[in-house]
């Protein structure tokens, strides 16, 4: 294994060394006049990088993949996926993985570039990317983080003062990032389809090592890495449904084998509750809408059953009863989760009456889609509510008899208020906020992204002069489209 120095951390290969099947050395493209938008301090601090060092012309080549430390190899990590249903190899087209980093609690951390500019797995594209859609990552990964959900962390963003063209021509930006690795179901996937058994046997340990190691222990490692890769989605799917968050893009290539969030694209928090609801600009069928998100991620699932196969047992038809059996896991998985953060969502943690917690749950979705009810404000008003003033509530409902009728119910087992304020976000990355902070920081102004940063890292207590950052979306802004950014 090699490392590499890079100031105070130092900079790990492994990914690299154990698969290199799947790691293609790639260069960055230049960056004729890098500079940094926005540094994630405290982050680099936990990976032991210098935040100073980081705005220096050498820190500003680590960020944008121009800078290599002396040895290093970056690499394009190649993958598969089924997208929108349909199998593909793929790969890092506009990405790099500089290398792992051991974080201040010990944890290997990868460094990863994204918009770096082409490689091999580019398909067509530039292997560039646009300020906006990084900036987004930025937010998004830094709102997931504050409100506990696992995710890909984001290290900072570059302009590289080198042009993209899209609709018309942007600012180009390199995001830095930060995840437990960037393994996902298509990696496995990959290897299945090569028919190199000594590969997806690598992957697998990998994985195991990486993530899940108390499988290892296990009679059937892989049978208890497929387990621990089940529950850690459920748990991490229930995590966005209960916020109204809406990835956009649940192909398998984009689904962790670390249960943590990854590639915030078209990506987006509901506004007014609808289980259809849908932002991304290609998704013209709904597959990744709201509601679809547990199915989708069970379906993503059985991809990773079938890729992991031939590990699970010697013979074909075992090996399926094996997968299928373990992958029944997941409703299960997915269903606690859920009613367990409905529960708390609802202020009733300590109400034993699981079965009118569930009638409630379901009556009051119910209810939010009638009237289209704004999903985050909603369970701020209800903790109001449990406080003794309804009033909130009432305002946003049309069916006042309805609403009364459940709020009588609700009040009978007794909510805990301030236990509610603890789970439920007064600050989301709203997406009328999201556009004009992007807008903003595109034309040369940060301060709009610097009071959304500071809104969105403060998930549960309302911000004196931030106040409009707690607030649903004007009437006038329209229907929300998300845009992947290649």
């Amino acid at each position: 294994m090699t490392t590499q120095a890079t100031g105070a951390a130092t900079l790990q290969h492994r990914f690299a060394t154990a698969l290199p099947e799947l790691a293609l050395p790639a260069q960055a493209a230049e960056a004729p006049d890098p500079r940094l938008v926005v540094l994630n301090e405290p982050l680099a601090r936990e990976l032991g990088l210098d935040p100073d060092r980081l705005r220096s012309p050498e820190g500003l080549g680590l960020l944008t993949g121009t800078v290599v430390p002396e040895g290093a190899t970056p690499v394009a990590q190649a993958y598969a996926g089924h997208q929108f249903g349909g199998f593909a190899q793929l790969g890092d087209g506009r990405a790099l993985l500089m290398g792992e980093l051991v974080d201040a609690d010990g944890r290997l951390r990868d460094l990863h570039l994204k918009g770096s500019g082409r490689t091999r797995f580019a398909r067509g594209g530039d292997g560039l990317a646009a300020l906006g859609p990084m900036l987004r990552e930025y937010v998004v990964s830094e709102a997931m983080h504050a409100l506990g959900i696992p995710t890909t962390r984001s290290l900072a963003v570059v302009t590289t003062g080198r042009g993209v063209h899209r609709e018309t021509v942007l600012p180009g930006a390199v995001l830095a990032r930060v995840a437990s690795s960037h393994l996902r179901v298509g990696t496995v996937q990959l290897a299945r389809a090569t028919d190199d058994v000594d590969l997806l046997w690598r992957v697998a340990d990998h994985a195991i090592e990486r993530h899940h190691p108390e499988a290892a222990a296990e009679p059937n490692p892989c049978l208890a890495l497929y387990r621990a890769v089940i529950a850690a989605q459920a748990g991490l799917v229930a995590r966005w449904m209960l916020v109204g968050f809406v990835h956009g893009v649940m192909n398998t290539d984009n689904v962790t084998l670390s249960g943590e969030t990854i590639d915030y694209g078209p990506c987006a928090f509901l506004d007014a509750f609808d289980p259809h609801t849908v932002f991304s600009s290609i998704d013209e069928g709904g597959r990744y809408a709201y509601g679809n998100q547990p199915p989708i991620a069970e379906w993503n699932l059985a991809r990773l059953g079938e890729a992991l196969l031939p590990l699970l047992a010697d013979e074909q038809d075992r090996a399926v009863e094996i997968a299928t059996e373990a992958l029944g896991s997941f409703r299960e998985e997915y269903a606690a989760s859920y009613a367990a953060g409905l529960r708390a969502k609802l202020g009733l943690t300590a109400c034993d009456d699981l079965e009118a917690i569930e009638r409630l749950g379901t009556s009051v979705f119910e209810l939010l889609q009638a009237s289209h009810v704004d999903h985050t404000s909603f369970w701020r008003h209800l903790a109001t509510a449990a406080r003794g003033d309804s009033e909130p509530v009432r305002g946003v409902f049309l069916d006042l008899a309805g609403i009364d009728a459940w709020l009588e119910d609700w009040r009978a087992l007794c909510p805990d208020a301030d236990a509610m304020d603890r789970v439920n976000p007064v600050h989301i990355p709203r997406n009328h906020l999201v556009e004009e902070a992007l807008d903003a920081a595109t034309a040369g102004d940060l301060a709009p992204l610097e009071r959304l940063l500071e809104a969105v890292r403060s998930p549960f207590d309302p911000v004196p002069g931030l106040e409009r950052y707690a607030e649903p979306a004007p009437a006038d802004f329209g229907r929300y489209r998300t845009f992947c950014g290649t």
